[in-house]
């Protein structure tokens, strides 16, 4: 029979791509994970890594070997989801990455909600980019995270990945005091400073293709993750932007907002978590605490 901890071991290298990173997720010895992948070769009697320079590749059988690992932990949780269910009592630790607009914007209102029904609920806190976080949650560093979603733009749909909606946060046109007597349209900003996310993120891609279906190139001089920067900059006259509701983090805005050409442009909030896991009582705490956070910013 195949051991278990050493498919785990194989799974983990297809997650992290290297020796040393399972090594550190898994605080072993990169020598002892060589080891177990070794006797796992053994046990399986086929090649299951190929050498390339100074890394390692999976073979095309040591990716059945992880389809097949994939299908056993998600069973694994499964079980652990159930068993947790049959008890009255919410406990455990659920490991959440969430970005900056959420953290700051629904995370303190649900907390709070948390401490006060379920006391034994420990929830651990990552300030992650969805790009950064959602591999962790594959590879079971985290169980629950926060992303976001912008038209055009959706997330990749992994098959062990469920998501649910906890709120459309709409998006606006910001712009500094001086504005605030004008109607404007996205063109009469052709030639104003732009703030925006970095490049290659959803947000800068599409903030990018709405300023280019509005006609023009935008003069983009910063670039931020930091939203609360870009509000900063709007309020001292630095700068226009484009920028969703939950960028004032339930407070009123500080400077005037004009609509999009498409009224209904927003952004989605998600919460993502591992099929096996979403059912889990813990989860579906936290789940619903955000939910209800959102609901009542509305």
């Amino acid at each position: 029979m195949l051991d278990m901890h050493r498919l785990r071991i194989l799974r983990e290298l297809k997650h992290r791509g290297t020796l040393a990173a399972v090594a550190a997720a898994m605080a072993y010895a990169p020598s002892s994970i060589s080891m177990q992948l070794s006797q796992l070769e053994e046990e399986t009697g086929v090649p299951l890594l190929q050498r390339v320079g100074r890394s390692v590749r999976l073979t095309p059988q040591a990716e059945l070997l992880v389809s097949h690992t994939e299908a056993l932990l998600e069973l694994m949780e499964r079980a652990e989801s159930d068993l947790a269910a049959s008890s009255h009592a919410v406990t455990g630790t659920v490991r959440l990455a969430t970005f900056q607009t959420v953290a700051l914007a629904l995370l303190p209102t649900a907390l709070g909600q948390l401490r006060a029904e379920y006391p034994q609920l420990r929830v651990e806190i990552s300030q992650l980019e969805p790009e950064q976080a959602l591999p962790g949650l594959v590879s079971h560093d985290f169980d629950l995270v926060i992303a976001h979603e912008y038209p055009g733009h959706p997330l990749p749909r992994l098959p062990q990945i469920e998501h649910q909606t906890l709120v459309c946060d709409r998006l606006h046109i910001a712009v500094p005091e001086e504005l605030a007597d004008k109607q404007l349209r996205l063109a009469d900003l052709a030639d104003r400073a732009w703030v925006m996310e970095q490049p290659g993120t959803p947000a800068r891609s599409w903030c990018e293709a709405v300023c280019r279906e509005a006609g023009f190139e935008p003069d983009v001089r910063y670039c931020s993750y930091d939203l609360q920067l870009h509000v900063k900059l709007l309020e001292a006259g630095e700068a226009v932007a484009l920028l969703p509701e939950l960028a004032w983090a339930g407070a009123e805005p500080t400077v005037p907002q004009h609509g999009l050409a498409d009224p209904h442009s927003s952004r989605r909030i998600v919460a993502a978590t591992r099929r096996g896991a979403h059912g889990h009582p813990a989860v579906l705490a936290v789940r619903q605490a955000l939910l209800q956070a959102s609901a009542a910013r509305r």
